[in-house]
């Protein structure tokens, strides 16, 4: 027995609350149970309970056994002054307030349902299950469980804000340079994204300003930040590039100390990050004010057409600086610019609308779902279970539900467990 399972079943009136006594037979007549506190006090504050002839309004505790008021040091503490109601599991000893006053207490297993305890208890036996509820997960109505998934996809959109307002307070609320170093850290995917990251953040965003009207320059500045431009290679593109980058390095005073190498090993030639660095150099270029138009966009075929950029031309007929290869556009693909979405440009719309005051969860939960769903072994996992993975929604939630309720036995907080110990 858990005392979060406690608070459930006080939470949510899973008990008998028609006939409740205190362990002194006093009746108790529940109001309003009160508001779930997650912090220092006692667990429930400002409930409403009527307990023999007298109405209260106060807080209530909660504890697996009465004598863990004592344990905890509740006597001692100030905050617990007002506690009306302790609720327990197990009554083992009287309780009293500083005062010597005696605190009525319920003993909850007196008035539990029996069927919530062994769906509760059949929940968490572990038996080497890669999720608690992988027995009955099928089993949850569709209704329910596509409701926690919208709810789940925008708590991940919220997990993903804090990155980005970590980085607004570092440049001093400037949402273009905000996003310039988000879009670049998912340019580079997984195996480039730190390094992509870092070259991003070792330019100002003044100086993409500055140099976003021609090609040359501004790959000159992301190659040269990256490393990319320290070889003794003598094909002219090569060399131009370097003299650009000399310049731009003396004029901006640059330094790249802090860049992450970068990763060319197992990657597809597609993903090579001098493919990537010149197709994020052409998108600021054909776009001056990328970050207002991806505010004003909200349809997913506006931001494909928004997206629709290519190399320029040396890596039409290149992967690297040295090897000429067969002539190809390069664009970026959708399942590409998808990504994009996902990462950076939903989270970056979302906390965007949240600092100016605006709802627009819909707008947000309509494009996901029109995005096909990632691949993984989390969401191949969860389809396994039932086909539930259709969308990027989903796919993002199913991600949020692993990580940060099936991970840590949250089930007590999931709309899936709350579920099936109901039933």
């Amino acid at each position: 027995m858990q005392e979060d399972f406690l608070h459930y079943i006080w939470k949510y009136k899973k008990f008998d609350f028609s006939n409740l006594k205190s362990t002194t037979n006093e009746p108790i007549l529940v109001a309003t149970v009160g508001q779930h506190n997650l912090n220092a006090g006692p667990d429930f504050f400002n409930a409403q309970l009527t307990i023999g002839q007298q109405l209260w309004a106060g807080n209530v505790e909660i504890h697996i056994k009465s004598s863990d008021w004592f344990l905890h040091n509740h006597e001692q503490d100030k905050a617990y002054d007002n506690v009306i109601l302790h609720v327990v599991w197990e009554h083992d000893t009287e309780v009293f307030r500083k005062d010597n006053t005696a605190i009525p207490t319920l003993q909850l297993k007196d008035f539990t349902n029996k069927a919530v305890i062994n769906n509760y208890e059949k929940l968490f036996s572990k038996n080497g299950k890669w999720i608690n509820c992988e027995n009955d997960f099928a089993t949850v109505d569709d209704f329910v469980l596509n409701n926690w998934l919208e709810r789940l996809y925008l708590e991940r959109l919220e997990r993903k804000s804090e990155v980005i307002q970590q980085l607004l307070n570092t440049t001093k609320n400037d949402w273009e340079a905000v996003f310039f170093i988000m879009l670049a850290k998912n340019f580079g995917l997984k195996v480039n994204g730190e390094a992509f990251f870092s070259v991003a953040k070792s330019i100002d965003f003044s100086i993409v300003r500055k140099t976003q009207s021609n090609i040359k320059s501004l790959e000159a500045l992301f190659f040269g930040q990256a490393g990319l431009l320290e070889d003794d290679i003598q094909s002219a593109y090569y060399l131009e590039l370097v003299k650009d980058y000399q310049f731009l390095k003396h004029k901006f005073n640059l330094e790249n100390h802090q860049v992450l190498p970068l990763q060319f090993f197992r990657l597809r030639p597609p993903n090579f990050p001098t493919i990537r660095l010149s197709q994020l150099a052409s998108l600021y270029v054909n776009h001056k004010n990328l970050f207002s138009k991806i505010i004003e966009t909200n349809a997913l075929s506006d931001f494909y057409k928004l997206f629709n950029v290519s190399t320029s031309e040396f890596w039409k007929t290149h992967y690297t600086f040295q090897k000429e290869s067969a002539s190809s556009t390069k664009v970026l693909t959708k399942s590409f610019i998808d990504l994009l979405l996902i990462n950076t440009i939903l989270p970056i719309k979302f906390c965007y609308s949240k600092e100016k005051g605006q709802d627009n969860d819909a707008v947000f939960l309509e494009i996901a779902n029109q995005m096909a769903s990632e691949k993984n072994s989390v969401i191949d996992a969860f389809n396994r279970l039932k086909k539930v993975a259709t969308s990027s929604l989903h796919s993002q939630a199913l991600i949020q539900l692993k990580t940060e309720y099936c991970s840590k036995n949250k089930c007590l907080q999931c709309a899936v467990g709350s579920k099936l110990i109901s039933n």
